[in-house]
């Protein structure tokens, strides 16, 4: 057993374990309900970063796009009250997707605990449904266990997020504890009669796909399901927004399934005889509403593989389950040999699907968004991270980028929009040498786009790209199919977004016809400065495939 250490206060306990645990970064907006912790953190403050945001919700996306982007927890400090609502946001897209992440909210004296005192929340209640654990620190001798704890959940079968409540007085009282180890990965692995069955479906499968999802992956993992395709002749596929779990340019990536599919996709996901789903929750998004795959017996012979007991059997009664972390069922799989030849031409029409798929495609307006990204993709470093917001407006991305390898999209699986901006904040800090872009809707950006002052004060190289059509685009999208030119609520008037960005002390640049932005872009890069590009496009550009005009019309033909 570890010697105790000299006498200090919750709060230094709780900052020393953190490091202890690995943390070098936390995220914030200050409070006087954990000032304690604050002024441990002050004596640290040469190894652990503390970033302060603008707003709650902005400072827990941040720690969650840090969860994805270094595969540790990460971590978010807010005050009680007002403070852990706000928060809430990004807690439960933690949740939906599986990002491990420590939420430490101030909470009133033990004292006045059950009396609804000043910002009072019963935090077990309200974030029991959305977090693996949520608990109240109410002795500082138990801190080291409860951080312990925290972490290991934090990271364990599948990954996710843990809240913990910080008393004040708790905070500020004096314990001697001993020290702790540092968590470990705890991930199970795929029995041998598991591996031998599947071995057993390959050899039989004519038209047999992988997809690819979650998280808590490596890059050996990348490399073991690399090794495994190639050899193997097996399409791989990504599960919506895990687009970078493979390679894009390799002759066996084939696409992903989620927003805006590629319909010869979803037919030949339809049509395969054995689907891998490895890490995959098999969600909404993923399956198209649960469509691909008959509920709850797919006619696809399907294997699921996931690091959640829980998840396994959740919706698709599979022909196998297999409960493995990826990292460790991509050893397993990398070992397999089966021949793969009699598979070439499925292999070699769904790549050439993919190809077709990713031509581009002329929209209306003198911004073509299609061509911005195509250049990107021709012209960023391999290991930039490219962070989307949630919009119509990522459909450019995710449709026309490669992504080349892993760690380098960041992305909302949950959906929720204003995560663009403060994400990328939060990727730039857990990989500062790589260069990170955000792209952003106008709406989308408006929601979190004050933490383009964060980003300054920290002097944060990012580019952020704010696609600017007017309006809630993808609202706007549903309102024209289900009630075609009833058009209310989805209007926007915005600001002059480039202004916006100097007047933060960034650089700003405007975009109006697309061969100005790879002057922007430039020019944004050389500054080494927080820069905006802002990109008016045209409100008929809807969709990557579809405008306005023509989503209504056929939603007024499909009435008639």
């Amino acid at each position: 057993m570890a010697a105790p250490t000299p006498p200090r206060t919750g709060g230094q306990i709780l900052v020393d374990c953190l490091r202890i645990h690995g943390v070098d970064t936390a995220f914030c907006v200050p409070g006087e309900s954990y000032l304690a912790v604050l002024d441990a953190l002050f004596d640290v403050r040469d190894s652990v970063r503390l970033v302060v945001a603008r707003q709650d919700g902005g400072a827990a996306y941040m720690a969650e796009a840090y969860g994805k982007a270094s595969g540790r927890p990460g971590i978010c400090f807010v005050t009680r009250g007002p403070g852990a609502t706000n928060a809430s946001i990004a807690v439960h897209m933690a949740y939906q997707d599986s990002t491990p992440m420590i939420l430490f909210i101030g909470q009133v004296g033990g004292d006045f605990i059950e009396r609804e005192a000043f910002q009072e929340i019963d935090y077990r209640r309200m974030y029991g449904p959305m977090t693996k654990w949520v608990a109240s620190i109410d002795r500082a001798d138990r801190i080291p266990e409860y951080l312990s704890r925290a972490f290991h959940l934090a990271m364990s079968g599948r990954p996710g997020p843990v809240v913990l409540a910080l008393p004040e007085d708790m905070l500020a009282s004096v314990a001697t504890v001993a020290a702790t180890r540092p968590y470990q990965v705890v991930q199970p692995s795929p029995s041998a009669a598991d591996m031998d069955h599947l071995a057993g479906l390959l050899a039989a499968a004519k038209q047999p796909l992988l997809m690819l999802g979650g998280s808590v992956w490596s890059e050996q993992a990348c490399a073991d399901v690399r090794q495994f395709a190639e050899r193997c002749g097996v399409p791989v596929m990504a599960a919506f927004r895990h687009q970078d779990l493979f390679d894009n340019r390799h002759p066996n990536y084939i696409g992903d399934s989620g927003i805006g599919v590629n319909p010869r996709l979803a037919a030949r996901i339809r049509a395969a005889d054995l689907v891998i789903a490895l890490g995959a929750r098999l969600d909404e998004m993923t399956t198209q509403g649960y469509s691909l795959f008959e509920v709850p017996v797919p006619h696809q012979r399907l294997v699921h593989v996931h690091p959640g007991a829980e998840e396994l059997g959740r919706v698709y009664q599979a022909e196998l389950l297999i409960h493995a972390g990826v990292q460790n069922f991509a050893h397993a799989l990398a070992q397999l040999n089966i021949d793969g030849s009699q598979r070439a031409a499925w292999l070699q029409t769904a790549r050439a699907e993919y190809a077709a798929w990713q031509q581009p495609q002329t929209i209306p307006g003198p911004v073509q968004m299609q061509e911005i990204v195509l250049w990107l993709r021709d012209t960023l470093p391999e290991d930039a991270i490219i962070c989307t917001g949630a919009g119509n407006f990522s459909g450019y991305v995710q449709r026309y980028y490669r992504f080349p390898k892993w760690r380098t999209q960041v992305a909302p699986i949950n959906g929720s929009m204003g995560y663009g901006t403060p994400s990328a904040i939060g990727a730039q800090c857990a990989h500062p040498g790589r260069l990170v872009v955000s792209f952003n809707g106008d709406g989308d950006y408006l929601m979190n786009g004050q933490e383009i002052a964060t980003a300054v004060q920290y002097d944060l190289p990012i580019i952020y790209v704010v696609v600017n059509n007017g309006m809630y685009g993808t609202i706007r999208m549903h309102q024209e199919r289900e009630y075609p030119g009833r058009v209310h609520g989805t209007a926007l008037r915005n600001p002059d977004f480039a202004a916006l960005a100097r007047a933060y002390g960034a650089e700003g640049f405007l975009v109006q016809e697309t061969a100005q932005f790879m002057t922007a872009f430039a020019q944004a890069r050389a500054s080494g400065r927080t820069a905006l590009i802002e990109c008016r496009i045209d409100p008929q550009a809807i969709t990557t495939t579809m405008t306005l005009d023509a989503l209504r019309a056929r939603s007024l033909a499909a009435r008639q």
